[in-house]
């Protein structure tokens, strides 16, 4: 059975520093790609960032303050999220990709059939 676990939100200050993790069941890293979504309040689900073996992707609103990265061993996926705005306040989600993804349709939520639960993230003073 496929899972994904997301966790690792919270509040945190404007400026602060969070790492989200997704733990992933049922498949190996290496066969797919995982995406890291958000959904604000009123607004649709967009696409964070996104890792398949070596390839990584960003939005261009956190390129420069979110790392993506993988752990094999631990069948993880971890979102390092820096230099923290409001905006980037929402319910993060960690997602499988489609084994048939084309790379630069990769911030489309069609194109991934399983997803996890949601970690949500305030970022306030």
């Amino acid at each position: 059975e496929v899972q994904l676990q997301a966790s690792g939100g919270g509040l945190v200050q404007p400026g602060g520093s969070l790492r989200l993790s997704c733990v992933v069941s049922g498949f190996a890293l290496d066969d797919y790609g995982i995406g890291w979504f958000r959904q604000a309040p009123g607004k649709e689900r967009e696409g964070v960032s996104y890792i398949y073996l070596s390839r990584k992707f960003y939005a261009s609103s956190v390129k420069g303050r979110f790392t993506i990265s993988r752990d094999n061993a631990k069948n993880t996926v971890y979102l390092q999220m820096n230099s923290l705005k409001p905006e980037d306040t929402a319910v993060y989600y960690c997602a499988r990709a489609s084994s048939r993804l084309i790379f630069s349709e990769w911030p489309v939520p069609p194109n991934y059939a399983f997803w996890g639960q949601g970690t949500e993230v305030t970022v306030s003073s």
